[in-house]
């Protein structure tokens, strides 16, 4: 039971175990300063408004584009790039939160 008496959710359940085994391996969680947090909210504005782009450009293509082969061909470059900026933040997100 949680400290209201209630009984805890599956969720709770499972964040206790999580934490247990992070502690067990000499895992510790560090809170984000505040330098770190207005880091990486800058990253996430900038892959926004860099991932609305993208979609943006590749709407603008599939109008222009009749063929069925050009339309897939634009569908798996949007994807590709879609997955590259998405790597890319959130590997620097994760960069920010290791910096000191």
């Amino acid at each position: 039971m949680s400290d209201s008496g209630a009984p805890k959710s599956a969720y709770e359940l499972a964040m206790e175990r999580l934490k247990k085994r992070d502690a067990e391996a000499g895992i510790e969680a560090k809170p984000i300063t505040d330098a770190q947090k207005a880091a990486i909210a800058e990253i996430r504005n900038f892959y926004q408004a860099r991932i609305a782009e993208v979609e943006l450009l590749h709407q603008g293509n599939m109008t222009k584009a009749i063929d069925p082969a050009d339309q897939a061909t634009l569908e798996q470059n949007y994807r590709r790039d879609r997955e590259r900026l998405t790597s890319e933040r959130d590997h620097k997100i994760e960069k920010a939160r290791q910096t000191t």
